[in-house]
């Protein structure tokens, strides 16, 4: 690699890693009060600053390479599915605008990425209504692709309707049921995999939650059993000192979760004997 990539690539990971995985951010980003969007977030949880997301891929393999080759530069990275069908790759968590073009400019000059979209604060990719079409409609939306350095996307953000959280988080967190689960990359830690399931599908609602299972199970507020709502985190282990797993609870005691990496996201039975047997308990992120 030549030494003009090396100091762009070391520039942009000391960027993003100031960025990303924060847990209380500064000013209008605090993880205790009512943000802009009228949410007011649990201990540990906060808004989710400007992100990068990139790529139109038609096939789910062509995003995991490219998801793959973000990670493998220090770069926390995750791909999802979009209405229309298509894969994108999400990553970063910026203070600015500025800051965040600023990176992808960046990875633009090293050829890392082409186009990119700076996704705003307030977003919510998928909001809590699915996308109408008529009757005899059964086609996908289409994609265009807006040439770089920039893609615009329509911004979707959160009406006075929209600030049940939980529910956004639950029906974001379905969307993603069938997809191979490949963001762990080479530096796997216990229950890392899990988590970065549900920290994407928070992150595609705005908000910014801790990195590890064991990290997430500590923030928030402790919900019981009975009282289980859409967008709960559930934790399995041994016990509350050994957590290695996380799903996000869906309703009708059921969650989605990631089992492993290379396996697809799915969902399954609170009450199964397995998880039964390992449940420890819940946490819910908004207040």
């Amino acid at each position: 690699m030549r030494y003009h990539q090396r100091l762009v690539i070391t520039a942009l990971i000391v960027a993003l890693s100031a960025a990303v995985g924060c847990a209380s951010p500064a000013g209008s980003r605090s993880g205790t009060g009512l943000t802009a969007s009228g949410v007011k977030y649990g201990k540990g949880v906060s808004r989710l600053g400007h992100s990068i997301q990139m790529g139109a891929f038609a096939d789910v393999k062509n995003a995991e390479r490219f998801t793959a080759r973000l990670q493998a530069k220090g770069i926390e990275a995750f791909y999802f599915r979009k209405d229309n069908g298509i894969y994108a790759v999400r990553f970063g968590d910026f203070a600015s605008k500025e800051k965040a073009r600023a990176a992808a400019q960046r990875l633009v000059r090293d050829g890392l990425i082409s186009g990119y979209y700076i996704a705003p604060p307030d977003e919510v990719v998928f909001g809590s209504v699915q996308p109408s079409r008529g009757p005899s409609d059964t086609r996908l939306p289409s994609y265009q692709a807006v040439k770089p350095p920039e893609i615009r996307e329509p911004r979707v953000t959160r009406s006075s309707d929209e600030r049940d959280m939980g529910f956004i988080a639950a029906r974001t967190a379905e969307r993603f049921i069938g997809i191979p689960y490949q963001w762990g990359g080479n530096t796997v830690v216990d229950g890392l995999d899990c988590s970065g399931f549900v920290r994407a599908v928070y992150n595609l609602c705005g908000v910014s939650i801790p990195r590890t299972s064991r990290e997430q199970y500590k923030a928030g507020s402790p919900v019981a059993r009975e009282d289980l709502k859409d967008g709960d985190l559930l934790f399995f282990g041994a016990s509350a000192s050994s957590i290695n797993h996380v799903g996000i609870y869906v309703g009708n005691g059921t969650f989605v979760h990631a089992p492993k990496r290379g396996e697809e996201i799915k969902t399954a039975a609170l009450n199964e004997s397995y998880f039964e047997r390992r449940f420890v308990g819940a946490r819910r992120y908004f207040q």
